[in-house]
C-alpha cells in the first residue's frame, strides 16, 4: 500500500509538471509576443505599463499620480547612474488656479557632464512631459463613474524613450562634448508650467547657456509617420538633414506645421532653438482609449535610436545653433554710411506704416510667386534678405543672408527688388540710408487629396 501511494504521488507530480510544460510550450495568451522582446522593448513595456496604469489615474497636474510618475522617473534615471539635480519627489513649484486655489507640481532633472573643456558648460535639454488629463468623474444612472485618461502614448511613451535615452547617453558620456540635462516636465498640459519654471526659476541663471532643446512627446505610434518640428530653424534643420547621410532606423519628416503644442513652446519664448520629435496625433489621442494597446514598440525602438543619434549631433556640433538667422554676408565699404532700421529717429515707412510686417503682408506676400518646381518637390523654409532703403526711398543692394534653396532665394530677391518706393528713414532730421533684414516665409500646406501641395497664405 505504501508503495502504491508513493507511485500515485509520483504520477500526480509528473502529470502536474507535464501540464505546466505543456501550457508553457503552447501558450497563446497576450503575453506570447513579449517572449522575443529586446531588453529595450521589455523596459518600454514595464515603464509604459506603470506610467499609464489605473493606479496613477491619468497623472493630472498636481495630482498624486503625477507625483508618483515623477518619483518613478527619478528612480529609473538614478538607477542608470544619472546625476540627479532634484529631490526624489522632484523640484516642486506651485500653480495658482483661477479659483484662487494652489496646486503643487514638480519637475525631475538629471544631468550628464560633457567632456569638452570649452563646451561642457554649454547644455542641451532633452525633455518629456509627465502629466496627462487625469480623471473625468461623472454620474451614470445615479452611480459615480471614473473615466481615466491613461496617456500611454501621451506621454508615457515620451518618458520611456527619455529613460532609455538616458541610459544610452550615460553609457557613452565620453562622446558628449556639451553637457546634457534630462528633464521630466510637470504640468505641461497647464500652459507648459513645468518648462516655464525650469527656464525661469530652476535654471534661470544658466538658461543662456542652453544651446538647444529636444522635446519628446507622443512617440508610440507608427501609422501617421515620424516628425521633427523645428519652427523652420535653419541650423536644426541642417543637423537633421545631415543625419540622413548615415544609415538611420527611421527618418523624421521635417514639418513647418506644429503637430501638437508642448514644452518646446516655453523654449521658443526664451529664444532657445528647439525640435519636437513625435509620431503625431492618433485616433486615441486625449481619450480613455489611450492605453498600452495603441503602442507600437518597434516604432519606439527606432525613434529611440534616432533620438540618440540626433542628441549626439546636437551635443557635438562645432557650429553655434542660432535661434535667429545669422548674417552671413560681410558688409563692404558701401555700407559705411548706413544706419540700422532700429537706430533711426524716424524709421522708413512703407505705405505710411513703420511696421515691417505691413511691407511683408501688403507687398511681399501679395506678389510672391512660389516656384512651381519647388512646390512639386515640397521645398519650403525661411529666406532672409538684407537690403538698403536709400535717401530717395529706393530699395537697393538686396542680398541673401540666409538661403533655403536657389529657386526660393531668387524669388525673394525678385519681390524685394521690385518694391515701390519707401519714405526714407531720418536721423537728426536728415535722410539716411537704412538697412533692413527681413525673413520671407515659403510655406506649403498639404491638400486633402493626394500628395499635392498648396501655398499657405
Amino acid at each position: 500500500m505504501k508503495s502504491f501511494g508513493m507511485k500515485f504521488c509520483l504520477v500526480l507530480a509528473f502529470a502536474f509538471i507535464s501540464g505546466v510544460a505543456s501550457v508553457a510550450q503552447y501558450r497563446n495568451d497576450s503575453a506570447y509576443s513579449s517572449l522575443y522582446d529586446s531588453e529595450t522593448v521589455s523596459a518600454f513595456r514595464n515603464d509604459i505599463g506603470f506610467l499609464s496604469s489605473a493606479m496613477l489615474e491619468g497623472r493630472a497636474p498636481g495630482s498624486d499620480g503625477e507625483k508618483e510618475a515623477a518619483e518613478y522617473l527619478y528612480s529609473r534615471l538614478e538607477g542608470y547612474g544619472i546625476d540627479m539635480l532634484c529631490p526624489s519627489s522632484g523640484d516642486t513649484f506651485g500653480i495658482t488656479l483661477p479659483d484662487g486655489d494652489t496646486l503643487t507640481s514638480r519637475n525631475v532633472v538629471g544631468f550628464i557632464q560633457g567632456y569638452d573643456k570649452d563646451l561642457k558648460d554649454r547644455y542641451i535639454v532633452i525633455g518629456a512631459r509627465m502629466d496627462n488629463l487625469g480623471v473625468n468623474r461623472m454620474t451614470v444612472d445615479g452611480k459615480a463613474v471614473d473615466q481615466i485618461y491613461y496617456g500611454a502614448n501621451g506621454n508615457a511613451s515620451g518618458m520611456t524613450v527619455l529613460i532609455e535615452l538616458a541610459r544610452m547617453l550615460k553609457t557613452n558620456s565620453l562622446m558628449l562634448r556639451r553637457s546634457v540635462l534630462l528633464v521630466g516636465f510637470g504640468s505641461s498640459t497647464m500652459t507648459y508650467s513645468g518648462a516655464w519654471y525650469f527656464l525661469n526659476r530652476t535654471f534661470a541663471e544658466d538658461a543662456g547657456k542652453i544651446d538647444a532643446m529636444i522635446n519628446l512627446d507622443m512617440l508610440g505610434t507608427a501609422d501617421n509617420g515620424f516628425y521633427a518640428y523645428t519652427a523652420s530653424n535653419a541650423d536644426l534643420n541642417g543637423l537633421i538633414t545631415g543625419l540622413e547621410r548615415d544609415l538611420q532606423p527611421v527618418l523624421p519628416q521635417i514639418t513647418a506645421e506644429e503637430p501638437y503644442p508642448s514644452d518646446h513652446r516655453a523654449f521658443y519664448a526664451r529664444e532657445i532653438p528647439a525640435v519636437m520629435l513625435t509620431s503625431g496625433k492618433y485616433p486615441e489621442h486625449n481619450t480613455v482609449r489611450d492605453t498600452g494597446s495603441v503602442i507600437d514598440y518597434e516604432m519606439m525602438e527606432k525613434a529611440l535610436e534616432y533620438t540618440y543619434n540626433l542628441a549626439l549631433a546636437v551635443a557635438n556640433t562645432d557650429e553655434d545653433i542660432s535661434f535667429r538667422p545669422r548674417e552671413t554676408v560681410q558688409r563692404g565699404p558701401s555700407y559705411d554710411d548706413v544706419v540700422s532700421f532700429n537706430d533711426c529717429d524716424v524709421k522708413p515707412m512703407f505705405l505710411n506704416s513703420q511696421d515691417p510686417a505691413q511691407f511683408l503682408q501688403r507687398w511681399v506676400y501679395q506678389y510672391l510667386r512660389y516656384p512651381e518646381s519647388a512646390v512639386k518637390e515640397g521645398v519650403q523654409g525661411r529666406v532672409v534678405v538684407d537690403f538698403i532703403i536709400d535717401t530717395r526711398g529706393k530699395v537697393t543692394d538686396a542680398r541673401i543672408v540666409r538661403s533655403v534653396d536657389p529657386r526660393l532665394d531668387e524669388e525673394a530677391l525678385r519681390v524685394i527688388n521690385a518694391s515701390p518706393d519707401w519714405r526714407p528713414g531720418r536721423v537728426n532730421g536728415e535722410k539716411v540710408r537704412t538697412s533692413m533684414t527681413l525673413p520671407i516665409e515659403f510655406v506649403l500646406e498639404r491638400k486633402s487629396s493626394g500628395n499635392k501641395f498648396g501655398i499657405k497664405r
